[in-house]
């Protein structure tokens, strides 16, 4: 079996929710499962090194037959062997190695290496998801905006010109269906940094009414938002691009996302804080549509999981 050599051709940052595909290789896993690899694919793999957002749901459709798509995650090959998610012993851009989107399938005898297949996502879920990461976007902008005032030192600034602390302060990130959980560590390092955390936990709902606002004012222009690329593999970076009347808003970014704010409804965010091993931690949990106006809250416990 011949594994590929050059990167997987990826569609889902266009938008794209189905395609055919040829099979390039089909490799029988140690949990009995396949991973299936095809010269292109619309599917959304995780990716070990920052698996903030999970695999699309979809399934390979050959020779009249439709196999769920189990799981769906970045794996690399130098050609002798596939590596799958943490197992990839080098970081992308590697030479001499391809990266590859691998679709975990039950065995069936319809998934042979050069046959045709469809790979079609639910494009519900997606849209669900997308519409979870661009709202966690918009809010780290949102907290960005609201703390800036918090530091004594300069520090580098997100796409809108204040100090970002998402960026400096992230810990885990989760994006869900029409919702996202995002933790922050409160700890020396940051401080060190020059953030002041003193009364922080007190100002908390000022915060949050300050982040709301900002995302109302946002989502009520229904601007545009688009994914551009360098190129259509795995590996060619991708930017989130956001075009709010004021300044156009570019985050790198390998996720997907709906193409408009419109598409949101309502994005609302709520505040907390609680205490790691002795480290304050900062959650924000971000809320889109329906789950914005009831404000339901993701537990804790499944943030990192």
């Amino acid at each position: 079996m011949t594994l590929p050599t050059m990167d997987t051709q990826v569609s889902y940052p266009a938008g794209q929710t189905e395609s055919t595909a040829t099979v390039l290789h089909v490799e029988p896993l140690p949990t009995g499962l396949l991973a299936v690899l095809l010269d292109t694919t619309p599917v959304h793999p995780v990716d070990a090194g920052w698996p903030d957002q999970g695999p699309d749901r979809a399934v390979l459709r050959a020779q009249g037959i439709e196999l769920p798509v189990l799981d769906c995650v970045v794996g690399a090959t130098d050609g002798s062997a596939l590596h799958l998610g943490r197992d990839i012993p080098v970081p992308k851009g590697t030479p001499g190695w391809a990266f590859v989107v691998a679709h975990i399938v039950q065995p069936h005898a319809a998934l042979i290496e050069g046959q045709p297949v469809d790979a079609v996502v639910d494009t519900g879920y997606r849209r669900r998801m997308s519409a979870g990461h661009t709202a966690c976007h918009l809010a780290s902008l949102a907290l960005n905006l609201a703390l800036a005032n918090r530091w004594k030192k300069d520090v580098r600034t997100d796409a809108l010109g204040s100090p970002d602390f998402d960026g400096t302060a992230i810990d885990v990130s989760l994006i869900g269906e029409n919702e996202s959980v995002d933790t922050y560590r409160l700890g020396k390092s940051l401080r060190r940094k020059g953030f002041v955390t003193e009364e922080l936990a007190d100002q908390l709902a000022e915060i949050e009414s300050m982040l709301n606002t900002s995302l109302a004012g946002w989502v009520a222009t229904d601007a545009s938002v688009r994914i551009d690329r360098d190129g259509p593999l795995l590996t060619d970076r991708r930017y989130w691009v956001c075009e709010l009347p004021a300044h156009d808003v570019r985050i790198p970014c390998g996720g997907t996302h709906v193409s408009s704010l419109a598409e949101l409804g309502a994005v609302r965010v709520a505040l907390s804080t609680t205490d790691v091993e002795g480290t304050t931690v900062l959650t924000m949990e971000t809320f889109v549509g329906r789950s914005a106006l009831g404000a339901r809250r993701l537990r804790p416990a499944q943030v990192g999981t």
